[in-house]
């Protein structure tokens, strides 16, 4: 209908540009922290299963398979666990160091598999950067950062194989491997 900058009508917006907008059928009350608007014919947005990230430890003495931080993402704050540690790289160079390292510490960096425990909206770094960088806390500080590689939407295959004590299904160390397809 219109676009606004700070109450005042413009022709249209930039990139960078912060404005607002209104949604006819949609009140203030429907909208939550971590909601996402996008183009519904061109790629809309939505959730994802799982997703591959090269995150770089700034402090933390050991993150293993299983540890779940809170992963801030645009707006979003929804806790992450991480499936499986696929590969230690070289902070620098990003060439593999190591295959399924049991943790990473402190000035480490790995690609990792990570999977939200609430629908969470990402998107890979290089398709779209404001929705694939994200910042891991814990202990009231930022422990790591990292970028999105790649992302598994709801909805969409492959399925886990494995399963977990209660017969849940559950992505495997396999699953992760083969899915993210990292050649180095």
């Amino acid at each position: 209908k219109s676009v606004e900058m700070h109450h005042e009508q413009m022709a249209q917006a930039g990139p960078g540009d912060n404005v607002g907008f209104a949604v006819k059928g949609l009140s203030v009350k429907d909208i939550k922290r971590g909601n996402v608007c996008g183009a519904s014919k061109n790629h809309p947005p939505s959730g994802c299963r799982r997703f591959l990230a090269q995150v770089i430890v700034l402090n933390h003495k050991r993150i293993a398979d299983g540890y779940t931080p809170v992963l801030d993402c645009h707006t979003a704050h929804i806790a992450c666990k991480f499936n499986s540690i696929l590969t230690e790289i070289d902070p620098r160079s990003g060439k593999t160091k190591k295959k399924f390292p049991p943790s990473v510490k402190t000035g480490q960096a790995c690609l990792a598999i990570l999977i939200p425990s609430k629908p969470l909206c990402v998107e890979a770094f290089s398709d779209f950067p404001p929705l694939g960088r994200f910042a891991i806390r814990d202990m009231r500080k930022t422990v790591a950062v990292g970028i999105i590689k790649k992302v598994q939407p709801s909805g969409e295959g492959p399925e886990p194989t494995g399963q977990d004590k209660k017969k849940k299904p559950i992505y495997t160390k396999e699953d992760d491997e083969k899915w993210a397809d990292i050649t180095e």
